[in-house]
């Protein structure tokens, strides 16, 4: 992978990772979803910016994940935007205060390793 096709698949994935970051924001904010509640939560989402920003976000990880595959495989690109999970858990334990077990880590050791070894294949 050459050195302008990282950066798009960097972009990418901290696109998605703020996107899930301002999701998570906004879920907080909308409060637990059940049956009697689904219809009048899903119409105030659009009042909640938390939840339009995240959306945002992830619109432009498409747009960017989309300039990617014009460039690498699908074989290649797929894979290496399991990186989102890594920066995903991070996020997780160092600003929602989330545990990170044993078995998350050695998951997150095996995800980069995988990671490495696909976008390195030549």
């Amino acid at each position: 992978m050459t050195l302008p096709e990282l950066i798009l698949l960097l972009i990418s994935v901290l696109a998605g990772v703020f996107g899930q970051f301002f999701l998570k924001l906004g879920a907080a904010k909308l409060g637990k979803v059940d049956v009697d509640n689904f219809l009048s939560h899903i119409l105030s989402t659009i009042a909640i910016p938390e939840l339009l920003i995240g959306l945002a976000c992830y619109g432009t990880g498409a747009i960017f994940y989309i300039l990617l595959l014009t460039r690498v495989n699908l074989s290649v690109a797929a894979p290496a935007i399991s990186l989102s999970y890594i920066f995903s858990v991070l996020l997780g334990h160092f600003w929602f205060r989330e545990s990170i077990a044993l078995g998350q880590i050695f998951g997150l050791a095996a995800i980069s390793v995988g990671v490495i070894l696909v976008v390195s294949h030549k």
